[in-house]
């Protein structure tokens, strides 16, 4: 896949950005754990347990950080709440990786202001996480990466198969929650 932008420097170390990544959320239950298992080594998570208790967050981020280590994954923490062991932030403050999400192109000048390394932009297709939502489609999404000047990932129906619609826009790679959970069908 050709990069649109350079990829920068990692602050988080050596590692490469992802390109393939799992956002996580409390609907994934017990799947979580299978779903981190799916994501290619050296992958990324987003972790996004907001409506988890403080104390519960903090024990399944470890849990999830264990995993991510032993699998070379890259743990970002989305939240006001710091983790312990996190290697960046997602659309907060914090050190290591800064990512944030785009969704149109007033939330990309934003992303671009705070520094962000790089973006997660949706909803380019229909997404389940986003009933009713109407996703930018391949144009739209082309249009608003020219206002990007960060490697971006994109999300919102996006898999190993929608992926390939979007060649040729830039896109660094690509994230989702139901591409890594086991439907039973296949």
């Amino acid at each position: 896949m050709q990069r649109r932008h350079p990829l920068p420097r990692p602050p988080f170390g050596t590692r490469a950005l992802p390109q393939q990544w799992l956002m996580t959320d409390e609907r994934m239950g017990e799947a979580l754990w299978a779903a981190l298992e799916r994501l290619p080594r050296g992958g990324g998570v987003v972790f996004r347990h907001y409506a988890t208790p403080v104390t519960e967050r903090r024990a399944l981020f470890a849990r999830v950080l264990r995993v991510a280590q032993r699998r070379r994954l890259v743990l970002v923490r989305a939240g006001k709440v710091a983790m312990r062991g996190e290697m960046g932030v997602h659309n907060a403050r914090g050190r290591g990786l800064r990512t944030r999400a785009v969704h149109d192109p007033a939330e990309a000048m934003v992303a671009r202001r705070a520094g962000a390394d790089a973006v997660f932009v949706s909803p380019v297709f229909a997404t389940r996480s986003h009933a009713g939502a109407r996703g930018l489609g391949v144009v739209r999404l082309g249009l608003l990466l020219r206002g990007v000047a960060q490697p971006a990932v994109a999300m919102g129906g996006i898999d190993a198969g929608t992926i390939r619609r979007l060649r040729g826009l830039g896109v660094h790679g690509w994230a989702g929650i139901d591409a890594w959970l086991d439907h039973g069908d296949g």
